[in-house]
């Protein structure tokens, strides 16, 4: 009973001190401008970066006026030629005196007469004024009112646009995602130019108040997966986000998996196919990775340059991809499970040079394995790493010479480092790098279950991650989708890309509101004898 009611006064302490909270989120904008400069710069620290003033106009300076913008955030120039002296300058100069006296609301005259900013915005609590404040704008204030202005004037340094540097094309836009929002949703704008593309922004972050953005196509997006994404990103009680991450971890089906379910890009190309096959592309402020929602197997094996190959070239690459799937996946365990288990499958002249090899080897097939992916793992780490100049340089001459001397050192064998570099390279086909991490977690317990049980526990392997893989959901779309539930129609696009003149439909278990994206079937080729008539006729 004690405890019962330690519990229950516990939540209404909780819950007074939530209301007191609100009731000072929701504190009005005092009229003194004095009062409410001091505000500011008592809850800011006094922060040096924190700019204000106070100073008078209109005839006879009658009129008193504050701002305060802080430096870096807002734009200095932009301040000073259309805030501060239409507001010194040309409210005392002008006629605009008359209008005052005419009108004793300054409020609505320097609204509509001096401020001359595109986005201008009224502020009445001291909650949206520090929102603001913080966001790069210019609070403007005016005595005897208990509100103001939030004026644009973000003029911050940011990163121009440049080539994305994870996810590379032959041919294709070199264009990337920056860490500016309002840059990325122009990247998108730019390409896509319908007025159904909606663009939400929510703040998230107790601390940050991130700007976080859904982008999707109206008549063509789930409305169920929208609401979904939206309910999701609404429910995210946290005091920071600061990289996109953050939202990943949070919104994701299941937790406990290897395989990614939402997934990344900083390629405007490949966001805006996404948008324009139904999905939701999810924008974080302050980071050029952006999220596709949902996100199936298979998307994570394509890439934006199989869109603008011809679709036998497409296809090939494709196919390469899946293959080198398998080769990251099983190579290792399956050379631990013939040594060890199988070797009556090896060639006579085969088994003999690799029993040759090993024959000073004091390590078993699945130590020795494990000794050169782990060690592998390390450098491929320590490259990323170590300063740009010299990462790729001591990483290659560090796996060099760490085989070279492994294997005359008779620590492993020089089918051990073929397998274990073979791997690697097929590793570093997949496109997503999510993608192939989750593959280089799962090598290693295939090649645990192929010590142990030889090829059944590589065969039991597979039909668990399948198994796996089939249990998974992103925003309630199958995850193996479209091969399970197996969907005819969109097969076009998963092991093989038909060519575009044939993909009429979009994926029907994405899209269900507008499925079709071509008027025609398939273009019609050029009649050879129409060809020749005009080419006669031309003669003529």
């Amino acid at each position: 009973m004690r405890r019962n009611m330690f519990f229950k006064n516990t939540k209404i302490k909780k819950d007074d001190w939530d209301n007191v909270t609100v009731k000072v989120d929701a504190e009005l904008i005092p009229a003194k401008i004095s009062e409410v400069l001091n505000n500011i710069k008592i809850t800011m620290g006094n922060s040096t970066d924190l700019v204000t003033r106070d100073f008078k106009t209109g005839k006879d300076g009658s009129i008193d006026i504050g701002i305060a913008y802080v430096d870096g955030l807002a734009d200095k120039v932009f301040v000073q030629d259309y805030i501060i002296q239409p507001l010194m300058t040309d409210l005392r100069m002008t006629g605009l005196d008359i209008e005052i006296e005419k009108d004793p609301n300054v409020f609505e005259v320097i609204k509509n007469f001096n401020l001359v900013s595109g986005d201008l915005k009224e502020i009445i609590d001291l909650k949206t004024l520090y929102t603001h404040l913080l966001s790069g704008d210019t609070i403007v204030l005016i005595e005897g009112y208990k509100k103001g202005f939030a004026v644009s004037s973000q003029g911050w340094q940011d990163r121009g646009i440049q080539e994305p540097t994870s996810q590379t094309v032959v041919r294709g836009p070199k264009d990337g995602f920056t860490e500016t929002l309002r840059t990325n949703t122009s990247l998108i704008r730019r390409r896509i130019k319908n007025t159904d593309l909606w663009i939400e922004t929510i703040p998230v972050g107790n601390k940050t108040q991130t700007d976080v953005a859904l982008l999707y196509l109206k008549d063509v997006a789930n409305p169920k997966i929208v609401n979904e994404v939206r309910m999701r990103i609404n429910k995210i009680e946290i005091d920071a986000i600061l990289e996109s991450g953050y939202i990943e971890e949070m919104i994701q089906d299941k937790t406990f998996t290897v395989f990614p379910t939402i997934h990344n890009t900083e390629r405007p190309d490949a966001a805006c196919a996404a948008i324009l096959e139904g999905k939701i592309i999810i924008m974080v402020d302050g980071t050029p990775f952006v999220l596709i929602a949902p996100a199936v197997f298979v998307e994570f094996f394509q890439s934006s340059e199989d869109y603008y190959q011809r679709a036998d070239i497409s296809s090939l690459l494709r196919m390469l991809r899946y293959f080198c799937l398998f080769l990251a996946l099983i190579t290792p365990s399956a050379y631990i499970a013939v040594t060890t288990f199988h070797q009556e499958m090896l060639p006579t002249l085969l088994l003999i040079s690799l029993a040759a090899q090993r024959e000073g080897v004091p390590f078993p097939a699945l130590i020795e394995a494990v000794m050169m992916e782990v060690t592998f793992e390390i450098l491929r780490e320590a490259g990323v790493r170590m300063p740009r100049a010299v990462g790729s340089a001591i990483s290659i001459v560090g796996a060099l010479v760490l085989g070279q001397a492994a294997v005359e050192a008779g620590i492993v064998s020089a089918t051990m480092v073929i397998i274990v570099s073979l791997t690697a390279i097929a590793s570093f086909v997949c496109p997503s790098f999510n993608m192939a991490i989750s593959i280089r977690i799962l090598r290693f317990v295939f090649m645990i279950l192929a010590a142990t049980f030889g090829l059944f526990g590589i065969i039991m392997g597979l039909i668990m991650m399948v198994a796996h893989l089939a249990s998974l959901r992103s925003f309630g779309v199958p995850y193996l989708s479209p091969m399970a539930p197996m969907v005819a129609a969109d097969q076009k696009d998963v092991f093989v890309r038909v060519p575009i003149w044939k993909m009429i439909t979009r994926p029907s278990f994405i899209s269900q509101s507008d499925s079709r994206r071509q008027a025609t079937p398939s273009p019609k080729p050029p009649n050879k004898s129409t060809n020749e008539g005009g080419s006669q006729g031309e003669n003529k």
